[in-house]
């Protein structure tokens, strides 16, 4: 394991907290809640992940990411976005990372604008402003990593997250993580079997965590998951819903593989 990979996180977030500084000296917060007084009513971002005719999908759009660099910059968001849609996801997850993930909070409003699923913001979340700068660039829901904050830092952005009426899903890497989300709270639960200090991927830590989460908890699976087999698997062992990025991205139509992924979970085929 190199230094690079084990200080993944902590250079992305600190890097966050710097270009969130500096959004706030250039645009405070009072001000940019005062810039649009009209918004729209929000999508149901956690109904939308239970819904019946299950295991739900939320799909993704990134352009690159650390672990694999680039994955694709010939595709337009709002194109993804409808085709998504079309190929029956249950929501959409925009990374809005840009050094690292190549996103941009234009990508979301673009890619909400385009579907009626509704959006999370997909992000390393560390300071309230960012909550309501999501609010303000029309996002449904926010994710909330769990390693990346304090009990205390988690708290108080679950607590904004209810205050903007945005959903949070809060997303865990191992039993610890857990337990630490359903303290806080936490009402949606992405396990995601990416580790991101390491960068590798394991899909039985989602399956390993599955019984830890309650019934009565939205249960998300993330990260490499690539076949209708993985879903299935992941679905028998509770997950309500699974997020698919670079298998989609990658497909020469993601919309196409999107369907098709379904239609193979769910016996279709």
């Amino acid at each position: 394991m190199t230094d690079r990979k084990a200080d993944t996180l902590e250079q992305i977030v600190t890097r966050t907290r710097l270009k969130v500084a500096e959004r706030q000296m250039t645009l405070p917060l009072d001000k940019m809640l005062a810039r649009t007084q009209t918004r729209r009513p929000r999508r149901p971002f956690g109904a939308a992940l239970t819904a019946a005719g299950g295991p739900q999908v939320i799909a993704e759009f990134k352009r690159r990411s650390p672990s694999r660099g680039l994955i694709r910059e010939d595709l337009q968001v709002v194109h993804v976005a409808d085709a998504y849609q079309q190929g029956g996801a249950a929501a959409m997850s925009v990374l809005t990372e840009p050094e690292w993930f190549g996103g941009s909070l234009e990508d979301l409003k673009q890619a909400r604008a385009a579907t009626r699923l509704p959006v999370l913001r997909k992000d390393f979340i560390v300071d309230v402003y960012q909550v309501w700068e999501s609010w303000e660039a029309e996002a449904d829901a926010i994710l909330l990593i769990v390693a990346a904050l304090s009990d205390a830092q988690l708290l108080r952005l679950m607590k904004t997250a209810a205050e903007a009426n945005l959903d949070a899903l809060v997303e865990v890497h191992d039993e610890e993580e857990l337990a630490r989300a359903l303290a806080a709270g936490a009402t949606i639960v992405g396990v995601n079997n990416r580790d991101l200090k390491t960068l590798n991927v394991d899909l039985a830590t989602s399956l390993t965590l599955a019984k830890a989460i309650p019934d009565a908890v939205v249960a998300v699976a993330e990260s490499g998951i690539r076949t209708a087999d993985d879903v299935r698997r992941l679905s028998s062992a509770g997950f309500d819903a699974v997020l698919v990025g670079e298998q989609l991205m990658t497909a020469p139509n993601p919309g196409q593989a999107l369907s098709e992924l379904i239609a193979a979970a769910r016996g279709g085929r």
